[in-house]
């Protein structure tokens, strides 16, 4: 396993652990909110820059993400310990035509938006050049899924984990923007495990998007 920086929670002093117990013993179960996201200004800014909308939102994404404590928690089973960690990466993922597979594509988030934009879409570039799968958790233990659905503008999607497999990460779906009233809006589906987030902190992940898209927008990065 990679080494990744992270800080143990103290289960006495934790905000959530009376949820914490219920949801991981109890009740073992996942929380899901598909919404739609105003993507307008990203586009127009994506386009003006002339730059990739699609990193452009993964780096918006992995910001805020990264912005609370509650979206980069972890569970280690061979300790029984809740961790924090620093910091959470993107898994992107790249589809291949011809074989109609995907191939996943580890990204380092960096705070730095050129830095981020450059690796992430060298990344690709060189997923491009494999159709091997190459899914490798054990050595990316704090990487998030994020993944988009290029071939539809949704409604809703789910997710479905084995109810006692205590699985922090978060896994972010989005799909096509279409044009509604002028607009242009984004499915987004956020999915995290109910021991660590409730219907709250999955709407918040839908506000801090939005404010973070307006902050990008206005060259705030």
């Amino acid at each position: 396993m990679s080494e990744a920086s992270y800080k143990k929670i103290d289960m006495n002093e934790y905000y959530r652990k009376g949820v914490f117990r219920h949801f991981s013993e109890d009740c073992k179960c996942s929380t899901s909110i598909t919404s739609r996201v105003d993507v307008t200004d990203l586009v127009k800014y994506s386009r003006a820059q002339e730059t990739k909308f699609y990193i452009n939102f993964l780096y918006v994404l992995s910001k805020v993400l990264n912005s609370r404590d509650d979206y980069r928690m972890s569970y280690l089973w061979q300790t029984n310990e809740l961790i924090c960690y620093d910091q959470i990466n993107p898994t992107q993922y790249v589809f291949h035509d011809d074989t109609e597979t995907c191939t996943p594509v580890y990204t380092t988030y960096y705070e730095d938006y050129q830095t981020f934009y450059d690796h992430a879409l060298a990344d690709v570039e060189k997923a491009k050049t494999t159709r091997d799968y190459g899914l490798d958790t054990a050595n990316h233990p704090n990487w998030f899924d994020a993944s988009y659905i290029s071939w539809l503008s949704y409604d809703s999607l789910n997710i479905e984990l084995p109810d006692g497999y205590l699985f922090f990460a978060p896994i972010i779906n989005w799909g096509k923007y279409r044009i509604e009233d002028g607009r242009y809006m984004m499915p987004v589906s956020v999915r995290l495990n109910h021991a660590i987030a409730d219907g709250y902190l999955v709407a918040k992940v839908f506000k801090l998007l939005d404010e973070e898209i307006a902050h990008f927008c206005r060259g705030e990065k």
